[in-house]
């Protein structure tokens, strides 16, 4: 067997999870349940750091615990990084700049990408429409972007739970409906939206559902995060030439 380098703790990681502190149920399909994911993952909570804070009062005070933990992320051995949180595109430059492996702590990063494949506006879900600012979509690009966007806030299980934490357990049925409410009320809008890009983290369990409902490509974290891990991990090819 060839030698290699040691210097690491926990061997075979892929993607890096910069965490918020939530405590609500995360379903298959959700960034922090690995149980689900196809690809390895680790996870760093930073601790004091909510839903309701980071999207309600954003500040430059959050930059160095989230950095600090990016830098454990990398020296764990990750090979990308990104977050538990579409709002932390807001710190997606002064992160990425922080460390040497690939950072992309927001799905809306994928906003251009989308637009270019299908060249028509992009249909984004949000946890709050109002909360969701031009710095943010400015901080991954996506601010020349053509995009129609529908925020979760008139969701009662999803405002109660998640946007304000006023209690962890969760209807999950109800989370589901209320998404497909939303994206519904977003074609009735604009039926001219390629695909749609989930911006909240809390949303990719239900996305199958959501494509089914709405007839349309579906991106999220989950998507965004299977592409980097077979960029930076590939691997072999099976088949055969004859």
């Amino acid at each position: 067997m060839a030698v290699v380098a040691g210097g690491t703790n926990i061997c075979g990681l892929s993607i890096g999870v910069l965490s918020l502190e939530s405590h609500f149920p995360k379903p298959p399909g959700h960034i922090k349940n690995p149980s689900s994911l196809p690809f390895t993952t680790s996870y760093e909570i930073i601790e004091g750091l909510t839903v309701p804070l980071l999207l309600n009062d954003p500040s430059p005070e959050m930059i160095q615990p989230l950095i600090a933990a990016a830098k454990r992320l990398e020296k764990s051995g990750v090979k990308a990084i990104t977050g538990s949180c579409g709002f932390l595109a807001l710190f997606q430059n002064e992160i990425a700049a922080a460390v040497e492996v690939p950072v992309f702590v927001s799905s809306l990063i994928q906003a251009d990408l989308i637009h270019r494949m299908t060249g028509r506006p992009v249909g984004v879900l949000t946890a709050s429409a109002k909360l969701l600012t031009p710095q943010h979509l400015s901080a991954v690009g996506a601010g020349d972007v053509p995009l129609v966007i529908e925020g979760m806030d008139a969701g009662p299980e999803f405002s109660e739970v998640i946007l304000r934490n006023d209690r962890d357990d969760m209807d999950l049925d109800k989370i589901e409906a209320e998404l497909l409410e939303a994206g519904e009320r977003l074609i009735a809008r604009a039926p001219e939206v390629g695909a749609i890009l989930l911006e909240c983290t809390d949303l990719p369990p239900y996305a199958h559902s959501l494509q089914s409902r709405l007839g349309r490509p579906v991106f999220d974290i989950i998507t965004l995060a299977t592409m980097l891990d077979s960029a930076v991990l590939r691997k072999p090819f099976d088949g055969f030439i004859h």
